[in-house]
């Protein structure tokens, strides 16, 4: 089991071209089924997630490929 507490503290990097996309911010649960359905990673330009433009990237559950012990990887095609 993992919190997700612990979960904010891990790097997302992206498995598709090893991208590091950042720190999870904050994350999207489904209140009504008890789960976790999407995270939030802060777009560029923000300091500590609250200020920049809101341009944050919202990864879905399930292109969550594997939790490890540093890094949360993922698999997403990034716009150019």
């Amino acid at each position: 089991m993992i919190n997700l507490s612990e979960m904010r503290e891990k790097e997302v990097i992206n498995i598709r071209d090893g991208v590091k996309i950042g720190y999870i911010y904050d994350f999207e649960i489904d209140l009504e089924n008890g789960k976790v359905v999407a995270i939030v990673i802060p777009g560029h330009g923000k300091v500590l997630g609250i200020f920049g433009k809101n341009n944050d990237l919202i990864i879905d559950w399930k292109n969550i490929v594997q939790i490890g012990m540093d890094a949360i990887l993922v698999d997403i095609e990034m716009e150019s």
